[in-house]
Order: C-alpha cells, then structure tokens, then sequence
C-alpha cells in the first residue's frame, strides 16, 4: 500500500508576511534598538539625562508644518521618539490620544512624536493605518534622534517648560507607562502655577 501524500495548501506571500516575518524578525528588533530586556543597557545609549537641557531641534511634521523645540519653551513637553515596525512603539502611539493628548487638551501641554529614520511615506501610512490624528515629527536621517541617543526606541523625555529634562525613559508596559507619563506631566503642570 501506498503511503497518501497531503498537498501543501499554497499560502500566499502576504500571508507568511503577516504571521512568519514578524517572529523571524522578532531577534533582530533588539539589536536594532526596539526592545531591551537591559536597563543598563539602555542607559548607556542615552545622550540626554534628567536634568540635563533639552538639544534644540526643528522637525517636519507630517502635515507639512514643522515644530521648533525652543519655540515650545513655557509648555510642558514630552518628547517620544518612535519607530513604526517596533511592537512596543505601536502599542505606545495607539495609547497616545486618550491616555496623553486629550487628558491635557487646553492646558499648556505638546506631545512631540518623532518617528525615527523613517520616511514620510512609511510615517504616513502607519499614522492612517492606526487613527493617528495628532502632528507626528520626522527625522528621516536621524539627526534629531542623534541629539538624544544612540539606540532603542521608544524614548520618552517630559522636558519643562524652562527646557530641562524632567524624566527621560524607555522602558514601556502598556497603561501603566502611559499613567506614569500622566503623572509627571500633571507635576510639571502643576508645578508652573
């Protein structure tokens, strides 16, 4: 008797795109900067501290405008810089509108996202794809990123309004980071009263 011999059923490439690729990717994102385990790690790649003044820095927006980073002085700012392929960035910005934007709506508050070294196209799509409606940076070369660090995304910097860093982090868990941010950005706030 013959052994029966199944077909494989043909799997489209976009397919294997959508649930292969990003596991055999997965190993690669952490040494291209999207997740460390490492807080040392981490660290050592930033070029900014609490503390420390902000760099100065002029970015394009993705609606045509720009935004000067010393034009924000008087405001609280939190300043993420961010990647579209990176898992933990994609949960953070989908986070964004609600649990930061509109919390300080009104209040003399700017979120900055800047995707870093990424081009308009990739930033444009991945904004519409995920609702994005807020002004989003970008850094196509990653110059402004250079300012700031050296690797690993997202980073997240609340910088008072006289341009100091007040909290420069990277570690990001879903809600509770995002509460965490509130929180600083409600005692800086609070503090310029």
């Amino acid at each position: 008797m013959r052994p029966m011999i199944t077909p494989c059923r043909f799997r489209p490439l976009s397919v294997l795109r959508r649930s292969l690729l990003p596991l055999l990717l997965l190993p690669l994102l952490g040494a291209a900067g999207c997740i460390t385990e490492e807080p040392e790690e981490f660290e050592a790649t930033a070029l900014v501290r609490t503390g420390d003044t902000a760099p100065d820095f002029t970015v394009e927006l993705l609606d045509g405008g720009t935004a000067t980073l010393s034009a924000l002085r008087g405001e609280v700012v939190l300043l993420t810089f961010f990647s579209t392929w990176c898992p933990t960035c994609r949960e953070q910005m989908a986070l964004m509108q609600e649990g930061i934007v509109d919390r300080f709506a009104g209040r003399p508050f700017r979120f900055l996202p800047i995707s870093r070294a990424e081009e308009r196209e990739t930033v444009a799509a991945f904004c519409h794809e995920t609702g994005i409606a807020f002004p989003v940076g970008l850094d196509p070369d990653g110059t402004v990123y250079g300012l700031y660090a050296t690797r690993y995304v997202p980073r997240n910097l609340i910088i008072d309004p006289a341009g100091r860093v007040l909290l420069a982090a990277g570690e990001f868990t879903g809600d509770e980071s995002v509460a965490q941010l509130a929180r600083r950005i409600a005692e800086a706030l609070d503090g310029m009263q």
